[in-house]
């Protein structure tokens, strides 16, 4: 089963892959060099979460944990970066943050089936959201505050994930209607983590949180959709709904 999953990724990636040659041909050669470097970082972090969930719950919690300290500690220097202005607004945005890394932790306890599964999802979704904007979007969703994303990109990578949803929801073992929901959830909770992110980079007028990761910026630009994702997930296990 797991070796199935792992050859399903591989197939996104050609596909990803593909989409991004049609990509680059339209870059001049330094963006398009920065996208293969880009596609090439993760392809490496979707191996490096894969194997830690599938390896043992003690890695992938570990792992959640370095995500979520470095996040923090990202949050944090672009505070102090800019002399410590917005103090209510980074006071919310921090909140909101050990929130949802609460629960992003919580998540990272669960059933391995779940886990794999909000964390595919959540990648495809990212993905082919980027994708299908990059080659289709044309109309902004917020012009201010995060100019690449279109409804066009994000219905786009939405369709894949659900599409992707049914295909995979042997992992968890829940009929197709619970199927929907949790898949739409997982979108919804993805796509208002990248936006508030987006929000917080803006108000502090930067475009990355760091350059750790290269062609992604710091963890949160990289990670800023899975943490929701996997907290709206603890939220339905706090509740029962599985």
């Amino acid at each position: 089963m797991i070796l199935h999953i792992y050859f399903v990724i591989l197939a996104y990636f050609f596909l990803g892959t593909i989409g991004f040659y049609f990509i680059n041909r339209k870059k001049d050669k330094k963006s398009a060099r920065k996208n293969r470097r880009k596609i090439f970082t993760y392809f490496v972090i979707v191996n490096v979460l894969f194997l830690s969930i599938v390896w043992h719950s003690l890695a992938f919690q570990i792992v959640s944990i370095l995500i979520l300290l470095t996040g923090a500690g990202e949050l944090l220097k672009l505070f102090v970066k800019s002399g410590y202005s917005n103090k209510a607004f980074f006071a919310l945005s921090f909140l909101v943050f050990l929130l949802l890394g609460s629960g992003f932790f919580y998540f990272s306890t669960l059933r391995q089936g779940w886990v794999l599964f909000t964390f595919l999802i959540t990648a495809v979704f990212d993905s082919f959201s980027q994708i299908s904007g990059q080659l289709a979007g044309k109309k902004r969703i917020f012009p201010e505050i995060s100019p690449g994303k279109t409804w066009e990109g994000t219905a786009g990578g939405a369709a894949v994930a659900i599409a992707s949803g049914f295909l995979l929801n042997r992992l968890i073992g829940i009929q197709n209607c619970q199927t929907m929901v949790v898949t739409v959830g997982i979108i919804l909770f993805a796509f208002a983590g990248d936006a508030i992110t987006s929000l917080f980079k803006r108000t502090y007028q930067v475009k990355d949180f760091a350059n750790t990761l290269p062609g992604h910026g710091g963890f949160l630009d990289r990670f800023d959709s899975l943490i929701p994702a996997g907290a709206f997930i603890a939220l339905l296990h706090v509740f029962n709904y599985f």
